[in-house]
């Protein structure tokens, strides 16, 4: 391939990525994540922050991973201080997918305490990833004091990160369950479950843990 052939293929993927269609943005992503190159790298993350197609975003990120990671975090690290929610959520979403720890500095409690749920969410998730070994009891600490926060979907993932930290979040959990806010013990008793039943499911034991609260039995709160 000549390098005139060369440049109109990419000029050609690059519209694509801009492309009306989803399906076209789609396969332009799918063909720059076959086939790397740095210089689709700003294009690639600027286009995430912007994507309305979940599959389109997700197909972005995957592209994103098969480059260096030396070339894609500080682009991606850059995005973390966006005015745009998503384009912070993205990030941290493909943050979470490359896992180079280089970039847990960057994960900051602004953005674990964002108050954008989805732009929460991707934090825990990257959290959990990037945190380095002996430094799981923090962060813990900072995630449990937001138990019970937002709606169910949100305080899934809450408890789901909380869960991936292990044993650490113990204390914690027992503290929550003494809050005045019965959500905060609600929560805080079925993500202990959870960690004891992974398997149970967080629909249940979230159900189970309000019955146990609003009928107050005794030990389960102790």
């Amino acid at each position: 391939m000549t390098m005139r052939e060369q440049d109109t293929d990419t000029i050609r993927v690059l519209q694509g990525l801009e492309d009306s269609r989803s399906s076209v943005r789609l396969r332009a992503a799918m063909a720059i994540g076959t086939t790397p190159d740095p210089r689709f790298v700003g294009k690639l993350v600027e286009r995430c922050a912007i994507e309305p197609e979940f599959y389109v975003r997700d197909t972005l990120t995957w592209a994103l991973t098969r480059h260096p990671a030396s070339v894609t975090v500080p682009a991606l690290l850059r995005e973390l201080r966006s005015e745009r929610a998503q384009a912070r959520s993205q990030a941290l979403h493909t943050l979470s997918k490359i896992g180079d720890r280089q970039a847990w500095p960057a994960i900051t409690q602004a953005l674990l305490y964002d108050a954008d749920d989805e732009v929460a969410r991707s934090a825990w998730r990257a959290a959990v990833v990037l945190v380095p070994e002996g430094e799981e009891p923090e962060l813990a600490a900072v995630l449990s004091r937001q138990l019970g926060r937002g709606e169910r979907e949100t305080r899934r993932s809450l408890s789901r990160a909380l869960v991936a930290l292990g044993e650490v979040i113990v204390p914690m959990l027992r503290a929550a369950l003494t809050d005045p806010d019965p959500r905060v013990r609600v929560h805080a008793l079925a993500t202990e479950r959870l960690l004891r039943d992974p398997e149970a499911g967080f629909e249940f034991t979230i159900e189970e843990a309000k019955r146990v609260v609003a009928l107050g039995v005794p030990g389960e709160e102790e």
